[in-house]
């Protein structure tokens, strides 16, 4: 589901919002997520999953189109991890 895609969904189950009071919200949530992760904190969403920030250690990688060896830094990486009722829902029989 595309960002535009989950404004239009929000917008057939509330038609009684604006479709501009619905992009702003979602900027709004989508920013907020954003600024959290980026200062370190988790965002956590019950029975969806969790939004956290692993760091990476330095390592040597290699090009995969000339075969060169590169020196790639620290870095954050978000990592997800599924919800219980998410989990679940996604292994119904």
């Amino acid at each position: 589901m595309t960002r535009s895609e989950l404004i239009e969904s929000i917008a057939k189950k509330n038609p009684n919002l604006l479709l501009s009071d619905i992009e702003r919200i979602v900027s709004v949530i989508f920013s907020s997520m954003t600024s959290a992760l980026a200062k370190g904190d988790r965002v956590e969403f019950r029975g969806f999953g969790v939004f956290s920030i692993h760091k990476r250690s330095p390592r040597i990688a290699q090009n995969p189109r000339t075969g060169d060896k590169v020196k790639i830094g620290n870095r954050n990486i978000v990592h997800f991890r599924v919800g219980k009722e998410l989990h679940e829902k996604m292994n119904e029989n």
